[in-house]
């Protein structure tokens, strides 16, 4: 790829140091800002000295945004002067983030004026594709752009094989369904692949086979007393870190906190206890925990119920007659009890863990006194493993035995909010395409060894990692063209050398992206995507502090390159060219989202943008369709504002109304029952085979119940003695900072990293058997893959294990994010090492006890 993005940066640019941590941190980063500008925007200073100007004197103003740099999705405000961005901070109307921000948002002005940002449509004038061959990209017209995806479009349409289409999502807005949905039905594929797989989907696996609830939660923990967190890091890498870290100072001072976690996170450095569980025994924590808290007596009685005379019956291995147990809000609690915890004691589960029995029962008991105001809190680390679903299930199950779902201080739904649905696509499929959205999706699910039951059905759920091996071995079929938007599979994926050779087997792949990532790299045609902060309409929505927000988007600056939106803009400028060739259907379905202030059909990409987000909203601005939560008195001001909040959070209104099979909080699944005898009576077998087909261990009912399943790790100890620990950093826009300078100015804090390097951490004693020092130059090698980076002696790690935090390894993306654009690459990227392996009941990607690796000093 020959482009000025491949000439090395000057030392000094790589080392700049010119911006305190401290103004970093309190987000002023005003000035500072002119290290993102790069080359050629030295002009601009006027912008920032006005912005640092005296009070009174301001030239700019502060205008509604949205951050989209983690999950947190915060609602946002940016200071613009002259049309440009100069410093951003939390927005004070939302009651989710409450004027909170972190660090990410302010990331997000280098990425804006990237200079390696792709300012034009671009096309591969090289045949060839391979990791190893540069695609020779060159500048191209929006026109000619658009009409060579739609050629190619219509002769798939011409030859009736609409099913060789596909669409892959990553990071998306609301807006999403007109793109991946509406657009792939009325062009005729099944095939809308989403990055939901590789994400956390396996987080709510729990919570929907205990409660009903295929959601991500969100976490009362103001009111809460004690929050035992398990593979998570919300100070740093989970939903709402805005919000909980402006508010952990006083949950600190509140509540008990304790940290399951094999290293010392950013959460866990700041907890009353850390836990270093073994990688992949969390479930058995779970289990002794529950064990405890039975043994005890000390079940939340009023959500739980209780034995007919009061009596505690929970005694280490004996059974427990279901007769004499009358529960409240629950479902199995004596069946869970005699299936699976009668025998789970706390010294069982020290040898597994390797966290002592006295502490086990300390924690246990300490959270169980809190009841109901006692959070369990499940993040990815316990869940996104092979046999991740189960330990979901039961590390959820602590907050049915406290009471704290749906209570105060607990484990909450995320709240209602009225938005609309984009209108239908069904009349504008004609046959073609109806039939060709009739074939099987590419990733397979819902096969006998993918049952990814996302809420409840077989086959309901994605599988994206394995996309890549349905492309590679066109199975069911092959795959002719695909379109891909703000994705980078060939990065942020397991063993993503299979999708390296499975987009170089695609003829035609279409990129919509920011930057030359290393999907990009194996394209053929380049589309240059608007920021989500700054530049594009759109609107999210996400749920903490006991509301729910919906949060806009707005082109609120001046692009500075020949930019359009994915999710809108390009979907009509696409529609118009495939009605000049005669398919006119989905040009004519988006001519339905009609403005609902004047009635008007859209006429250009702009408009349309504008009318499907006000269509979309409408609810919530609109006074006479109004239907709760905040009051506008109509567009103008709903805009302006940026950000509409739903009514306060309603405790305890889903207690035995819960969307399972009987309305109660299930620890014996009906729900998850129902979900596998359907999947395996559709393949003609018996739930025992779908669960040996899967590498799941529970056998007949057990396999209902949340339970403990042993960790299936990669690699033979005696050959790969470590296990690979993968953690996020606080400054990963989803993997998109790494062409950000303040990335490597501050990664140190990120627990145990260290500015300008990629470091694996750890153990000094391991350490020490292997001669290894602080900063020797590393290997790592796992069976799927190898990786070399910089040596971290840190107490923070186990024995035994060795963790890296996910961000760095870019071969391509930018000067700065690679060490050699296109040919070497910055540090190593965990996903190198990682084996394409799954969660199978979940479709979950394994991030976490996914594999062993060895260390070796370079």
């Amino acid at each position: 790829m020959k482009t000025e993005q491949s000439i090395p940066l000057m030392s000094a640019y790589l080392k700049n140091k010119g911006i305190s941590r401290r103004s970093f941190l309190k987000a002023t980063a005003a000035t500072g800002a002119v290290v993102s500008l790069g080359s050629g925007m030295l002009p601009k200073m006027k912008a920032l000295a006005a912005a640092s100007a005296a009070p009174g004197t301001d030239q700019g103003q502060w205008l509604p945004a949205t951050c989209q740099g983690c999950t947190s999705w915060c609602s946002q405000q940016v200071y613009v002067i002259d049309g440009r961005a100069i410093k951003v901070r939390g927005n004070p109307h939302s009651k989710v983030n409450v004027g909170a921000s972190c660090p990410r948002p302010h990331l997000a002005i280098q990425q804006v004026y990237d200079p390696d940002r792709i300012k034009v449509p671009m096309k591969r004038t090289n045949p060839q594709k391979g990791r190893d061959q540069d695609p020779k990209f060159v500048p191209i017209s929006w026109d000619e752009a658009l009409d060579t995806i739609a050629d190619k479009i219509m002769a798939l349409r011409d030859n009736n094989e609409t099913h060789k289409y596909m669409l892959m999502r990553g990071r998306y807005t609301y807006m999403r369904d007109i793109l991946y949905d509406r657009m792939t039905k009325i062009i005729g594929s099944p095939n809308n692949i989403s990055h939901s797989a590789i994400c956390a989907e396996a987080e709510k696996f729990g919570p929907y086979f205990t409660e009903g609830l295929w959601d991500y939660r969100q976490y009362d923990v103001e009111n809460a007393r004690y929050i035992l967190i398990w593979g998570a890091d919300p100070l740093a890498a989970n939903r709402q870190v805005s919000y909980y870290s402006s508010a952990w100072g006083t949950v600190i001072n509140r509540a008990q906190i304790a940290v399951v976690e094999p290293r010392l996170s950013a959460t866990g450095a700041k907890a009353d206890i850390w836990l270093p569980v073994k990688p992949g025994h969390d479930g058995a924590l779970a289990a002794a925990m529950a064990h405890v808290i039975l043994t005890k007596g000390l079940w939340y009685r009023e959500f739980v119920g209780d034995f007919h005379d009061g009596q505690n019956r929970f005694k280490t291995g004996q059974d427990v007659q279901e007769a004499d147990f009358e529960e409240k809000y629950t479902h199995g609690l004596v069946n869970w009890w005699n299936l699976e915890i009668k025998d789970k004691t706390p010294e069982w589960a020290a040898s597994r863990t390797g966290i002592p029995a006295d502490q086990i029962k300390e924690v246990a008991m300490g959270y169980a006194k809190a009841a109901p105001h006692a959070i369990s809190w499940v993040g990815g680390g316990p869940v996104m493993q092979v046999r991740g679903g189960y330990a979901s299930m039961i590390c959820h199950a602590l907050n049915g035995l406290v009471g704290s779902v749906d209570n105060v201080g607990g484990t909450l739904a995320p709240n209602k909010v009225y938005t609309q649905d984009f209108p239908k696509p069904d009349e504008f499929m004609d046959e073609i395409a109806k039939k060709g959205k009739s074939h099987e999706k590419i990733d397979h699910r819902g096969r006998l060894e993918f049952p990814s039951l996302k809420k409840g059905k077989s086959g309901g759920g994605v599988v994206t990692n394995n996309a890549a091996d349905g492309i590679l071995n066109e199975d069911p079929n092959e795959i002719k063209v695909a379109v891909a938007y703000m994705n980078n599979f060939s990065f942020s994926a397991g063993q993503p050398e299979r999708w390296e050779r499975a987009l170089s087997k695609i003829p035609f792949v279409v990129h919509i992206t920011t930057n030359a990532s290393e999907f990009s790299w194996f394209s053929d045609i380049l589309l240059p995507n608007t920021h989500h902060l700054f530049e594009k309409w759109g609107y999210v929505k996400t749920h903490g502090n006991g509301y729910r927000h919906v949060s806009l988007m707005q082109p609120i600056i001046k692009r500075v390159g020949d930019y359009k939106t994915d999710e809108n803009e390009i979907c009509w400028l696409l529609a118009e060219k495939l009605a000049e060739q005669g398919f006119d259907n989905l040009l004519r379905h988006y001519k339905t989202y009609k403005d609902p202030e004047t009635g008007r059909e859209p006429a250009n990409a702009d408009e349309f943008a504008l009318y499907a987000l006000k269509y979309a909203t409408q609810k919530l601005w609109d006074p006479a369709r109004h239907e709760g939560g905040d009051k506008f008195s109509g567009w103008e001001e709903f805009a302006k504002i940026g950000v509409s909040n739903s009514d306060a959070y309603p405790y305890r209104k889903r207690w035995g109304k819960m969307k399972t099979k009987t309305g109660l909080f299930e620890f014996y699944s009906e729900t998850l029952k129902e979900a596998l005898e359907k999947h395996a009576k559709k393949h003609h077998t018996t739930v025992d085979h779908v669960m040996e087909v899967c590498d799941y261990q529970a056998r007949g009912e057990k396999a209902f119940i949340p339970h403990y399943e042993e960790p299936l790790t990669a690699g033979d100890p005696d050959m790969y003695p470590f296990v690979f620990v993968d953690h996020k950093s606080r400054l990963n826009r989803e993997g998109r900072s790494a062409n950000c300078s303040w990335y490597y100015d501050f990664k140190d804090l990120d627990p145990g990293d260290e500015p300008w390097e990629d470091v694996a951490k750890l153990n000094p004693l391991d350490a020490k058997k292997l001669g290894i020092r602080n900063k020797d130059a590393i290997r790592l090698t796992s069976p799927t893959g190898t990786i070399e980076c910089t040596a971290k002696l840190w107490e923070g790690v186990q024995p035994g294990t060795v963790a890296k935090c996910y961000g760095q390894g870019h071969w391509v993306y930018g000067r700065l994010a690679s060490k050699v654009f296109g040919k070497e690459a910055r540090g190593g990227n965990n996903n190198d090492l990682i084996p394409a392996v799954y969660d199978r009941l979940s479709g979950s990607t394994v991030r976490h006890a996914g594999t062993r690796v060895k260390i070796e000093k370079i």
